[in-house]
């Protein structure tokens, strides 16, 4: 398979899981759930779908249970919205990265406020 069929496929799934938890999951747990990113497998039996999630760390581990409860559903609607010959086993994990980025940018605009306070 190639590489760009495999990127084309996971944005396809990015695309139609984003649609299928703001339109259809009416668990509320997922209601602050966002794609990042998703990985498929070159064989298309696996996509890893990462995801950041609001709140507390309490709601977070809240949308994980949700998105888990919800996996069937949502790879049943994959299979009727793709046309793939195998629809993917979807498995779910936190991104932390837009976390690690807020930390980032925080502690550098300390460093500026600290810098500007100390004449730097």
């Amino acid at each position: 398979m190639s590489s760009q069929r495999t990127e084309r496929v996971a944005d396809q799934i990015r695309r139609e899981l984003s649609e299928l938890l703001q339109r259809e999951v009416r668990d509320p747990r997922v209601a602050l759930v966002t794609i990042t990113r998703v990985e498929v497998s070159a064989d298309f039996r696996h996509a890893t779908v990462r995801v950041s999630a609001l709140g507390t760390e309490e709601a977070r581990a809240g949308a994980m249970t949700g998105l888990d409860s919800a996996r069937g559903f949502l790879r049943r609607e994959l299979a009727r919205r793709l046309s793939l010959r195998t629809t993917p086993e979807l498995r779910f994990f936190l991104d932390r990265g837009a976390e690690h980025s807020q930390e980032i940018s925080s502690l550098l605009d300390r460093l500026r406020e600290d810098g500007e306070r100390h004449g730097s």
